[in-house]
């Protein structure tokens, strides 16, 4: 017997599209858990439980709808839309949506979509298994070198070709490597280079200050510019 594959249903449309009627007759295996015609309601749900699959069929993808979205895009689950058409298809993707189905929905092509989405899910959920098993680092100093865990940096900050590393023990590693080097290695690990001299730990920000490029403060205190043409990256990395 396959293993239960969870999902999370929003529905406000009444025009025969039934998305759980589809799910129970193709795919045994998914487990419905929440299901319902409100954004307010699959919100609030989704704040406190994790679900494999998110299927939307609503009528707009408005600014409650984003939210919806944003919250679910912090897992590595899927969202499919039913879309009345490519134009909302498409907005719906701008907005984070992993792939789509336009109404009148083929049996043929929403299993074809649903197993696609479920084989992207798997597949990333290896990676994130492999990236708890390999999230450690080596920080290269003059008697060898420092192995520490990714997420006990904090930041990381550029002296020329070398890279102070500031760990959340409070200690600190002065490494021969330019801060370039540690954005490529680290990019994968909610890191964010917010200045030329400056890469952070998203996990370890306290505190964005508004100001014309702005500031964050870290866990450790440290208050630090964010570079102007930065900001705006930064802002939609954080939202």
């Amino acid at each position: 017997m396959k293993n239960k594959i969870h999902a999370c249903i929003i529905d406000d449309q009444d025009d025969g599209e039934s998305i759980s009627r589809l799910l129970k007759n193709e795919f045994p295996e998914f487990e419905i858990d929440f299901q319902t015609d409100s954004i307010q309601y699959a919100s609030d749900y989704l704040s406190k439980y994790s679900v494999d699959l998110l299927l939307i069929n609503i009528q707009l993808v408005n600014e409650a709808a984003v939210e919806v979205l944003s919250k679910f895009r912090k897992s590595s689950s899927p969202i499919i839309f039913i879309a009345d058409s490519e134009t909302s298809a498409i907005q719906a993707i701008k907005k984070g949506i992993t792939d789509y189905l336009l109404k009148p929905v083929r049996n043929l092509d929403f299993v074809l979509t649903v197993n696609k989405a479920i084989e992207n899910f798997n597949k990333n959920k290896i990676a994130i298994l492999n990236n708890s098993i390999h999230n450690k680092i080596n920080l290269p100093t003059l008697q060898g070198f420092k192995r520490v865990n990714i997420d006990e940096i904090i930041r990381c900050e550029a002296d020329s070709n070398y890279t102070f590393i500031y760990l959340s023990d409070k200690s600190k590693v002065i490494v021969s490597k330019t801060l370039y080097d540690f954005e490529k290695n680290l990019s994968g690990y909610n890191f964010f280079r917010i200045h030329h001299k400056h890469l952070i730990n998203l996990e370890h920000l306290k505190e964005y200050i508004k100001g014309k490029g702005g500031q964050v403060v870290m866990a450790d205190n440290s208050v630090l510019d964010v570079s102007i043409r930065r900001k705006n990256d930064f802002l939609q990395k954080i939202a």
